[in-house]
């Protein structure tokens, strides 16, 4: 147990040559200045760094001390292999999820920590994410999730129903259905948390801000691109064929995913803006 008598956790992240290192730092200084920190963060470098990323990670390795577990891959895997690999060795059953580019909120552990302490039998647990301007850190939406595990199955058919960077899961239930699917380049996330509800783990998501995401005219076109595009259908046709969805949860996504795909960028973010989120 932790000094406020909470369940021990491992932070899990990954990152890879293409991160940037202003916002690794960030990132690693919201998990300092937790009310409740981690005694562990289980940190996988997808393939080699460049010396500013590897820069930060020494500064901080020297501040976390012997809780960083800093493993470096020889090569580039992908993200699903990278996070299944440190999955592996995290010594704690409650596994933290975090990106390098996102920020904590300085009690989502405390928060987290306490409602899987009242609700033992919840396995996955998410919340709210604050979505800002990565140049100006001026709030743009706000993404909400169900609270309840009736209402999550319910809108996983068809969406997301964890924002991923705010996830706290069980490791026994996540090591035995396999952890992460290396067979998706993208939308990973979406796979793992609905091959989670379908082994029998049940959700929640708080209703507060859990975390800051970082968004930038790069990652909304990232959303719309074929790449993402191709993965969007995939796992979503991956969901349909293990029965988890109908036809028609399958085929409204995708058309709505296809629509973004043809749409000039400069209304990307207005569509997430005004349509898929909340001021």
């Amino acid at each position: 147990m932790t000094e406020n008598g909470l369940q021990p956790y491992s932070v899990l992240m990954s990152l890879y040559s293409g991160d940037k290192d202003d916002f690794l730092r960030e990132c690693l200084e919201s998990l300092l200045l937790q009310t409740v920190p981690a005694d562990e963060l289980v940190l996988v470098c997808d393939g080699p760094l460049n010396d500013s990323l590897d820069s930060v990670l020494e500064e901080y390795r020297g501040r976390f001390g012997e809780k960083m577990k800093l493993f470096r891959l020889p090569e580039n895997h992908g993200t699903a292999y990278a996070a299944n690999y440190g999955l592996e060795r995290c010594k704690n059953e409650l596994i933290m999820k975090m990106d390098p580019d996102d920020v904590c909120l300085p009690d989502r552990a405390k928060k987290q920590l306490e409602f899987m302490q009242g609700h033992p039998g919840i396995d996955m647990l998410g919340g709210f994410i604050e979505e800002f301007k990565s140049d100006t850190s001026e709030r743009i939406s706000v993404r909400e999730t169900p609270a309840q595990d009736i209402d999550i199955r319910r809108f996983a058919k068809r969406r997301t129903p964890f924002n991923n960077q705010t996830l706290l899961y069980k490791k026994t239930i996540a090591m035995k259905i396999g952890g992460y699917s290396n067979e998706l380049l993208r939308c990973e996330d979406y796979d793992f948390m609905v091959r989670m509800l379908i082994y029998g783990a049940k959700g929640a998501n708080l209703q507060d801000i859990l975390v800051r995401y970082r968004v930038d005219h790069a990652n909304l076109n990232r959303r719309r691109n074929l790449k993402n595009t191709k993965s969007f259908i995939a796992v979503r046709k991956k969901i349909h064929n293990m029965g988890f969805s109908s036809f028609r949860d399958y085929i409204i996504p995708c058309m709505g995913q296809m629509l973004l795909f043809i749409t000039p960028g400069i209304f990307t973010g207005i569509f997430y803006k005004t349509i898929l989120r909340k001021h």
